[in-house]
C-alpha cells in the first residue's frame, strides 16, 4: 500500500476503533486494536501489554501478572521502568505514561533514553540522568510530548493516556499539542486514548517515520555474538611453559571461531593477548574489545596430563554463564578443546549444525611432543622477522617429525616458506618446492583445515598467478573459518590485485574487527589503501603500525613506496634508512652506506641508484633492485631487473598492475608485455 493511500485508511480505522472501544470490554479493545493494525499491510502485532496495576471492574477476578507480583517489589522490563518502579514505590497509570515515553523516544531516535552496562548502572541513570537530546529532525510538538512523558516526578507527567492521545492527535492534525482537548478521566476515554496512541504508533510504522519500521519490524539477520578469549593463565609456575598456555589460547580461538560462524564472532589472539596480565575489570575489557562475552581460563600441566578450567562471562552484567574443568592426557587435548567448545555453544544457546557436531566428535589423538612443538612454533609466527621465521620453522618441522600425520604442522611449515618468499628472505627456487609439498600433505591429511586452504590460495596467487584458483581457495578458507583475521586480510590484499577495491576494503575492515591490534592486519590495511591510491590514509596507517612495531616487515617495506609516489622524497629516504637498519642480515648495512654516499653525490635519485647497485651485486632479489632503479628514474634498468624478477616469479611481481610505483613505466611496451603474460584482471 503506497504511503499516500495509508492515511485515509488509517483515519477510518481509528474512527472505527474508537467506536468499538466505546462499548468497553477487553474483547472490544482487542478488536479495536486489530481494526487499526490489520488495516495496514505487514500486520503489526502487539505482543506485550507490559505489567500494570489497575483497579477496574472489567478485570475483576482475572489473574494477571501484576496480581502475582507483590506490592513494593520492582517488576518490569528494566530499561522501561519508571523512577518510582526502580525505587519499589507504589505505581499507577502514570508509570505506564513513562513506559510510553520510552517507546516514543525509541521511535523518534532509534535508541533507548537510558542505558547502562549493568542493571545498577541502568537504574542509576533512570533516577538521575536526563535522556540524551532527540535528533534535530524530531518535530517540536512530539519532542515536548516525549519530554513530558519522561518527567522524573509522576505529578509532572501526563496524568492519563487519554491526555497523551489527545496531544498526539493534535500533532497529527497540525495543531499545538498543548491546546488539545483534555479528555475526561473516565474509563472509556482512557481506553480511547490508548487506541489513539496505538494508532499513531501504527502510522509511524507504516510510513517508516525515522526508519522505525526498518529498525523494529522488518526481518533482519541476527547480530553475531562477539566473544573474546583471554590468554589462559599458566598455573605451572614455570615461565618456560608460557608458550603452552598461549598456544592453547590460540587453539581454543580457532575451535570457537569454527563453532557457529553465522552467530559467533571470535576476536583473534593478537588482540586479546594484551590482557595477558590483566588488571582491567571485565566490563572495561569488553568495551575496549567490543565484545558481548569473555572466556577466561587456566591451564596446569603435569607431565603428560593437562587440566584446563574455563569460565564464560557476560560482559553486560559480569555474570558467569558457564564454567567447567577438564582433565586429559595430553594426547587427548583436541577432544578436550572440543568439550570446551560444546560447553560454550550450549551456554550461548547455539544450535550446532550436523557437520559441526560431527567435527567436534571426531578429534584424533595427537602425539604429545608433536603438539608441544607445534605450540612453540605458533609462538614465533606473529611477527615475520627472519629469526622468528627460523624458529617457527624449526618447531613446525619438529612437530611433523614427531607426528607425520599432524596436518597443522605441515600447514605451519608452508606458512613459514610463503612468508620467507614474500619478505625476500628466500628465493622461489628454494621456497616453492617446500611450500607446495607441505600444502599438498596437509590437505591430504585434513581437507577441512582452513590454514591449509589459505596457504594454497597464497601459492596460487603469489607464486603461480592462477587468479581464479586463488580466489576459490580464499573463499574456501573463509568458509571453513570465517573468524580467522589473517585469511581475510590476505584475501583483501589479493582483491586489490584483482581490482575489486570495495570487496578488498570490506575484507580488511572485517579482519580489523576480528583482530583490532594486530600489526600485520594494520599493515595489510595500509597496503590496501596504497593500492587503491588513498596515499595520505595509507601513510597514516603505516606510521601507526610502525609506532607499535618498528620492524613490522610489510609496513616498513611499503611506507617507502607510498612516500615516494606522494612526492615526499626526504621522508621516503628516511624510511629507506629505517628499512635498512631493520634488515641488517639482508645487507641492510651496505644499503645504508650506499644511500648516504649516493645522496651526497646526486641527492635523492643518486641515493636510489647507489642502493640499487649494492642490492644488484648480491643478485638475490631482482624485484628490490628494480624498485630502487625505478625510484631513481632509471626506466630501462628498472625494466631489466623487473623482467628478471618476472622470470623467477618474485612474490611482489603479482602487484605490478596495481602498485603505483610502476606508473613511471606503465605505458612502456616492455612493461605492457609483462602485464599481458601475467594476465591479471583488466
Amino acid at each position: 500500500m503506497p504511503p499516500h493511500s495509508i492515511i485515509p485508511t488509517f483515519a477510518r480505522s481509528t474512527k472505527s476503533a474508537k467506536q468499538t472501544v466505546s462499548r468497553s470490554s477487553p474483547w472490544n479493545m482487542w478488536r479495536a486494536l486489530r481494526s487499526v493494525t490489520d488495516s495496514i499491510s505487514g500486520r503489526l502485532k502487539i505482543v506485550d501489554f507490559g505489567l500494570a496495576r489497575r483497579a477496574d471492574p472489567l478485570m475483576a477476578g482475572a489473574t494477571t501478572m501484576a496480581s502475582i507480583v507483590p506490592a513494593g517489589v520492582a517488576a518490569g522490563t528494566p530499561y522501561a521502568m519508571s523512577p518510582e518502579q526502580v525505587r519499589s514505590e507504589s505505581t499507577d497509570a502514570r508509570t505506564d505514561i513513562w513506559a510510553l515515553g520510552v517507546l516514543l523516544y525509541e521511535i523518534a531516535s532509534g535508541a533507548k533514553p537510558f542505558d547502562g552496562q549493568t542493571a545498577p548502572e541502568l537504574f542509576s541513570s533512570i533516577l538521575r540522568d536526563s535522556p540524551a537530546a532527540l535528533p534535530e529532525a524530531t518535530p517540536v510538538g512530539l519532542r515536548a510530548v516525549i519530554e513530558r512523558c519522561l518527567e522524573k516526578s509522576p505529578e509532572r507527567r501526563y496524568q492519563d493516556a487519554g491526555a497523551v492521545g489527545a496531544a498526539l492527535e493534535a500533532i497529527r492534525a497540525g495543531a499545538d499539542p498543548f491546546t488539545a482537548v483534555r479528555y475526561h478521566l473516565g474509563r472509556r476515554r482512557w481506553l480511547a486514548g490508548v487506541v489513539s496512541v496505538a494508532a499513531v504508533a501504527v502510522l509511524a510504522v507504516a510510513l517508516n517515520v525515522g526508519g522505525v519500521r526498518s529498525r523494529y519490524f522488518e526481518r533482519r539477520p541476527e547480530r553475531a555474538i562477539r566473544l573474546a578469549v583471554l590468554p589462559f593463565q599458566n598455573l605451572t609456575g614455570d615461565p618456560d611453559q608460557e608458550y603452552f598456555s598461549d598456544g592453547l589460547t590460540e587453539e581454543m580461538i580457532t575451535q570457537l571461531g569454527r563453532l557457529h560462524p553465522d552467530r559467533l564472532s571470535v576476536i583473534a589472539r593478537t588482540s586479546s593477548s594484551r590482557y595477558k596480565k590483566r588488571e582491567a575489570p571485565i566490563n572495561q575489557i569488553g568495551r575496549e574489545l567490543g565484545v558481548d562475552y569473555i572466556m577466561e581460563g587456566s591451564a596446569r600441566r603435569e607431565g603428560n596430563r593437562i587440566r584446563i578450567s574455563a569460565t564464560l562471562i557476560q560482559v553486560r552484567d559480569q555474570t558467569q554463564r558457564w564454567s567447567d574443568s577438564f582433565e586429559r592426557e595430553l594426547s587427548g587435548i583436541l577432544s578436550l578443546q572440543n568439550d570446551v567448545a560444546r560447553g560454550v555453544a550450549s551456554s550461548l544457546a547455539l544450535t550446532l549444525l550436523p557437520h559441526e557436531q560431527s567435527r567436534l566428535a571426531a578429534a584424533r589423538p595427537v602425539n604429545a611432543e608433536a603438539y608441544e612443538a607445534y605450540l612453540k612454533g605458533l609462538a614465533f609466527q606473529d611477527n615475520l622477522t627472519p629469526s622468528n621465521m627460523a624458529n617457527a620453522l624449526k618447531y613446525f618441522e619438529l612437530a611433523r617429525d614427531k607426528d607425520p600425520e599432524y596436518a597443522s604442522a605441515y600447514a605451519g611449515i608452508a606458512g613459514v616458506w610463503i612468508a620467507r618468499q614474500q619478505t625476500g628472505n628466500a628465493v622461489r627456487s628454494e621456497a616453492e618446492p617446500r611450500l607446495k609439498a607441505a600444502i599438498k600433505k596437509a590437505l591430504q591429511l585434513d581437507d577441512t583445515l582452513a590454514d591449509a586452504h589459505l596457504r594454497l590460495a597464497e601459492q596460487y596467487a603469489w607464486t603461480d598467478w592462477n587468479w581464479s584458483a586463488a580466489d576459490r581457495e580464499f573463499r574456501r578458507a573463509i568458509e571453513l573459518n570465517p573468524n580467522q583475521a589473517l585469511t581475510r586480510s590476505t584475501y583483501a590484499d589479493f582483491l586489490t590485485i584483482m581490482k575489486r577495491p570495495d570487496e578488498a576494503i570490506a575484507q580488511i575492515k572485517r579482519a580489523m574487527e576480528l583482530d583490532p591490534v594486530s600489526t600485520q592486519t594494520q599493515a595489510f590495511y595500509g597496503r590496501v589503501l596504497m593500492f587503491t591510491r588513498r596515499y595520505d590514509e595509507s601513510i597514516t596507517q603505516y606510521r601507526a603500525t610502525l609506532k607499535g612495531t618498528p620492524d613490522q616487515q610489510v609496513a616498513i617495506g611499503n611506507i617507502r613506496v607510498v612516500l615516494h609516489v606522494s612526492g615526499r622524497y626526504d621522508e621516503a629516504l628516511a624510511a629507506d634508512r629505517a628499512w635498512a637498519a631493520a634488515n641488517k642480515n639482508r645487507g641492510g648495512s651496505d644499503v645504508a652506506e650506499a644511500l648516504a654516499r649516493g645522496y651526497e653525490e646526486a641527492g635523492y635519485q643518486g641515493a636510489m641508484r647507489r642502493a640499487a647497485e649494492v642490492v644488484a651485486r648480491r643478485n638475490t632479489d631482482p624485484f628490490l633492485v628494480a624498485q630502487f632503479y625505478v625510484r631513481a628514474g632509471e626506466k630501462e634498468l628498472a625494466l631489466d631487473w623487473l623482467e628478471k624478477g618476472f622470470q623467477s616469479h618474485a612474490t611482489n611481481v603479482a602487484y605490478l598492475n596495481v602498485n603505483p610505483l610502476w606508473d613511471l613505466v606503465r605505458d612502456h611496451p616492455r612493461f605492457k608485455a609483462l602485464i599481458r603474460e601475467m594476465n591479471p584482471p583488466a
